[in-house]
């Protein structure tokens, strides 16, 4: 049997891939700071660099007339290159701009983990660093942030609200999924929550929600029913005694 065992692939997936697997750059990186404050900061070997060689234009410059196609077609490359350099450089001001505002945001969230995820918009980032929204949306796609709470998308920070059962201030809809993940992650086979459990224990703690809504974050993350799950704890209690 170890024999046979020996000869099997401890990693069958590597069969159906043939490009190698890419590890995802950070974007921002997020550090704590002694004063108890965040640093962000933009990871420079993300960020595309231009330099324009004033010496070299200047020396074409002084052997062309300063008259006729020759000079135009210098003095536009000049002002195309100046101007993307412009560009480049108004961009990563940008993002630098809305990391900074998302996580001061979400500031609880670093400090304390996903239950503390503050329900957040574009619009909100673009009001309070005084940017269009659209603008906003174009930055955060496809950059990701390196925090001390791990790796994510800008786009992560970004979640809907769910009602509070007090009244209060709302939650992220992420922190609501977290929440879900974990009760079911602890249930034990003799007491496997349905959804309307679920929704039950999260008014408990605070969070209004439909059991539609529980359904669909459950369904989501690809975790079955209540029935299934309690067939599945149990065959596996069988299995471990």
């Amino acid at each position: 049997m170890l024999a046979e065992i020996r000869k099997l692939d401890p990693k069958p997936g590597t069969g159906f891939e043939a490009s190698p697997s890419e590890a995802i750059v950070p974007d921002i990186v997020v550090r704590a700071a002694l004063d108890g404050t965040w640093l962000v900061e933009l990871n420079p070997e993300t960020l595309p660099r231009v330099l324009v060689n004033q010496a070299y234009y200047a020396t074409v410059s002084r052997k062309t007339p300063k008259t006729g196609a020759d000079h135009s077609f210098l003095t536009e490359c000049l002002q195309n290159a100046n101007w993307l350099t412009r560009s480049l450089d108004q961009r990563a001001k940008t993002i630098m701009k809305v990391a900074t505002e998302i996580v001061r945001q979400q500031d609880s969230f670093l400090m304390n983990g996903v239950d503390h995820l503050r329900p957040l918009n574009l619009k909100t980032i673009a009001d309070a660093i005084k940017m269009h929204e659209s603008t906003v949306s174009r930055v955060t796609s496809n950059k990701y942030m390196l925090t001390p709470r791990g790796l994510f998308e800008l786009k992560y920070f970004f979640t809907v609200s769910i009602s509070s059962a007090e009244g209060g201030d709302g939650h992220s809809a992420e922190s609501v999924r977290h929440r879900i993940r974990n009760m079911i992650v602890l249930e034990s086979p003799d007491a496997v929550l349905s959804d309307d459990d679920i929704v039950d224990s999260l008014k408990k703690g605070g969070v209004d929600i439909a059991r539609r809504t529980v359904a669909k974050y459950r369904e989501a993350m690809n975790i079955p029913s209540s029935v299934q799950r309690r067939r599945e704890k149990r065959a596996m209690a069988k299995v471990s005694a």
